[in-house]
């Protein structure tokens, strides 16, 4: 048995309080920094390696890695993504 809805969705109360768009991006960017660690372990792949595929530096691949970090470019994690031989997809909804 299924309970009514009462109320708005989390969705709709975020939009009213103008904080949709901040909490979707820190959202995303904590999901690929989780994915990309978990895609380095997965290959074996330390940060040394990971900066060296990539042609950046430690520090940089820190800030990319970082949840809290949402300056990232689509080229940076475009290279992360090949780094460890993933594809990154993007798409309007």
């Amino acid at each position: 048995m299924q309970e009514e809805h009462i109320g708005s969705s989390l969705d709709d109360w975020l939009r009213e309080e103008g904080l949709y768009e901040a909490t979707t991006t820190t959202a995303i960017k904590r999901v690929l920094a989780r994915q990309l660690v978990a895609a380095m372990k997965t290959e074996a792949v330390t940060k040394t390696e990971m900066a060296r595929r990539m042609n950046t530096s430690r520090a940089a691949l820190d800030r990319l890695l970082d949840p809290e970090n949402e300056s990232v470019t689509l080229n940076t994690l475009s290279k992360a993504a090949t780094a460890v031989g993933r594809k990154l997809r993007f798409e309007l909804v």
